[in-house]
């Protein structure tokens, strides 16, 4: 059975766009390394582009957080944030299935960067579709409902035409919903946050954003650690470099390294970072990715100094449009 995630949104805080000379710029330093890898020819662009990583040359997206999981004929998508009204383009397509659902939205938290993009989810629209919210807070319904609200949105919640059904659930019990079972852990947030443990057909993916990652050893861990355990893929909060974690403590955002410590602990296999910040364009993930790179070796080269076993991560960081198949 397939089972794939993608990413329709990876920043947080809110959505964010470059400049036109901050596009300038970037394109300027694209041409440029263009000619630095020696290519000369106008046929060498697309050659180039095929070669280059994709964020190196379009970017890391500017959609706040939003994630689709597909297995079988079963998906969910995790948090509303500006990122779903691109699903929701999509959909409207018919490029992301059938545009009357059902859909299942599992909520993390409510904070504006996860619910900025729900008014703009098309479906809420169209008649005889159905919408499942779900979240372990009990004012799901209230918080959902008050997205719909004028003179925030001209559209009150009654006027949607989608049957829209929500669900309250219960911290770290596993639910049922198509192919998947998929289990809320709470993550380390001011406002409480859940993260989701999600399983089918054999593949497990975590997804632990937003979280400041200030629970990190097992016993502090506790009832949330299984979270973390025999996973496939991690999704990871690195918004901020360890210096900027030190000055931002209680923000309920992370740095990559934080991550690393607990997939090589747990072993797991692949970690994606996001929730980039508002203000880090390309350059700047650039810089946190040679930095995680420069953490990542020498914890492998101090193993290897150790005689310790270790396994190998694959890790990156996400951008939007991002998919990937377990």
């Amino acid at each position: 059975m397939s089972f794939a995630v993608k990413f329709w949104g990876v920043r947080g805080s809110l959505p964010s766009a470059p400049t036109p000379m901050e596009w300038t710029y970037h394109i300027e330093g694209v041409i440029r390394n263009f000619f630095s890898q020696g290519y000369r020819d106008l046929s060498q662009v697309s050659k180039y582009i095929q070669a280059s990583d994709v964020a190196l040359v379009g970017g890391y997206g500017t959609a706040t957080t939003c994630v689709e999981v597909k297995s079988g004929k079963s998906q969910i998508l995790i948090d509303g944030g500006s990122g779903i009204r691109t699903f929701s383009e999509a959909l409207m397509r018919g490029n992301a299935g059938p545009a009357k659902g059902p859909f299942h939205i599992f909520m993390t938290h409510f904070h504006w960067d996860h619910v900025i993009g729900l008014p703009f989810f098309t479906p809420h629209f169209i008649p005889g579709t159905e919408i499942h919210y779900y979240a372990v807070q009990s004012n799901l319904e209230e918080m959902i409902r008050g997205i719909f609200k004028k003179p925030y949105f001209p559209i009150p919640f009654e006027g949607l035409k989608a049957k829209i059904h929500f669900h309250v659930l219960e911290p770290r019990k596993t639910i049922n919903v198509g192919d998947f079972s998929i289990t809320p852990f709470q993550l380390d947030h001011p406002d409480p946050c859940w993260g989701y443990k999600v399983e089918a057909g054999g593949k497990t993916y975590a997804h632990c954003v937003d979280t400041e990652g200030t629970r990190v050893t097992p016993e502090e861990l506790g009832p949330d650690l299984p979270l973390y355990q025999n996973i496939d893929l991690m999704y990871f909060d690195a918004q901020y470099t360890l210096p900027e974690l030190a000055e931002k403590a209680n923000w309920g955002h992370s740095a990559a390294q934080v991550g690393l410590e607990i997939a090589l602990r747990e072993g797991i296999p692949q970690v994606l970072f996001a929730h980039h910040d508002p203000g880090a364009r390309t350059e700047h993930v650039m810089e946190l990715k040679r930095q995680t790179r420069e953490y990542y070796e020498s914890l492998t080269a101090q193993a290897a100094e150790n005689s310790e076993p270790i396994k190998e991560i694959k890790w990156d960081f996400a951008h939007e449009g991002l998919e990937i198949k377990l």
